[in-house]
């Protein structure tokens, strides 16, 4: 195992690919794990960004969707470090996926972001979505942020926030009156 986390982490390189690299990286950390995984590398590269996708499938892919997704997280996280090593200059941002699991927990949580919504609406006052952690609350932020009637913040202390979902106030004098004379 030392031989193999030395290939990871051992010199830096100084030319070659990116998907190169990761490809090299997955393929021993799958070997090594036992894992029932195959995967699939896609690089969409842009004038500001570089978005490298890692697609898994296989037997195995659920154990990547268990516990909220964590193993899907510690592979996003072990495929950026490696690049960060190995490539220090490199901004590309790393996304790591089995089976649409991200796209399913994000519509998810925008679910119950627009039925929280809709009752603070409807109820002119503050209602909460459960405590999150970050990732999950931009996405919520994000999502509340597109309608103008609604504001929302994130309230709490530590890694894990709730978030109050609140309708704005004077919303109807902010729209322009139409003149029932004209």
């Amino acid at each position: 195992m030392a031989g193999f986390l030395k290939k990871l982490f051992g010199v830096k390189k100084q030319s070659g690919e990116v998907e190169t690299l990761v490809e090299e990286t997955l393929s021993g950390v799958i070997e090594k794990s036992g894992f029932e995984l195959a995967f699939e590398l896609s690089m969409e590269k842009n004038e500001s960004e570089s978005v490298l996708s890692i697609d898994f499938s296989g037997a195995d892919e659920e154990l990547l969707k268990d516990k909220k997704g964590q193993l899907l997280d510690a592979f996003q996280l072990l495929v950026k470090r490696v690049i960060q090593h190995n490539f220090p200059d490199d901004k590309t941002n790393v996304m790591v996926d089995a089976g649409g699991y991200r796209e399913e927990t994000e519509q998810a949580l925008i679910d119950k972001a627009e039925n929280l919504k809709q009752m603070a609406l409807e109820q002119g006052r503050s209602v909460y979505y459960r405590a999150l952690p970050p990732k999950e609350r931009k996405i919520v932020h994000q999502y509340l942020a597109q309608d103008p009637r609604i504001k929302s913040r994130s309230l709490g202390d530590g890694l894990y926030k709730k978030i109050k979902i609140y309708p704005v106030k004077n919303q109807d004098a902010k729209a322009p009156v139409a003149n029932p004379e004209s």
